[in-house]
């Protein structure tokens, strides 16, 4: 395996990672710091930001654990993917906003 998989599994990892506090706070309705607050990093996003920062981590670090193959990147099943991940952000936005109401969130 070229050397290049092996940075792009390490970043991979460290995306995964960094999706789980976003998105279950943003899931929870509860505000947490994203590179999006003032200031960033250190003040507190809305439920919803979260989320949609923990999915794009999820959506990375998928990329690149699951895709990157000899420094190509390829789709299979585009479709079925796609439909999957928009159910899943869907819910993840309603619960986000549910619950946001609910602790005070917004």
């Amino acid at each position: 395996m070229a050397w290049y998989v092996y940075v792009s599994y390490f970043f991979g990892g460290a995306f995964l990672v960094n999706a789980v506090p976003h998105f279950v706070s943003g899931l929870c309705g509860r505000r947490f710091p994203t590179p999006f607050s003032k200031p960033p990093g250190k003040g507190e996003s809305s439920p919803i930001v979260n989320v949609l920062w923990g999915a794009f981590n999820i959506f990375m670090g998928y990329l690149l654990v699951t895709r990157v193959r000899e420094g190509t990147l390829y789709f299979p099943n585009r479709i079925e993917a796609i439909m999957v991940a928009a159910g899943g952000l869907l819910m993840a936005v309603m619960l986000a906003r549910a619950f946001g109401q609910v602790y005070g969130g917004k």
